[in-house]
C-alpha cells in the first residue's frame, strides 16, 4: 500500500495517535491516503472507532512486529 503521509506515534499513548492522525488529515485533499504506526495496542479500537466517527475510509490494518499500520482515505 502507498501511503500519501505517514504518520508516526510509535511509543505514544492514546489519545496521541489519533491527535496526530487528525492533524495530517486536516492537511490532505480528498482522495489520500495517510498510514498511520502505531505500537499503542489500544489504537487498534480506538482509531477504527475515530475513521467510522469522521466519515473517513479505513482501507486496511495491519500489525507487523508489534506495530499496527493502519491506511485512511480521505473521501
Amino acid at each position: 500500500m502507498q501511503a500519501d503521509i505517514i504518520v508516526d506515534t510509535k511509543g505514544m499513548a492514546c489519545p496521541m495517535p489519533i491527535v496526530r492522525a487528525k492533524k495530517a488529515l486536516d492537511t490532505m485533499t480528498p482522495g489520500q491516503v495517510m498510514e498511520v504506526l502505531s505500537t499503542d495496542k489500544g489504537s487498534v479500537n480506538d482509531l477504527q472507532a475515530w475513521v467510522k466517527q469522521i466519515k473517513q475510509e479505513l482501507i486496511q490494518h495491519e500489525v507487523e512486529d508489534g506495530v499496527y499500520k493502519f491506511y485512511v482515505r480521505k473521501l
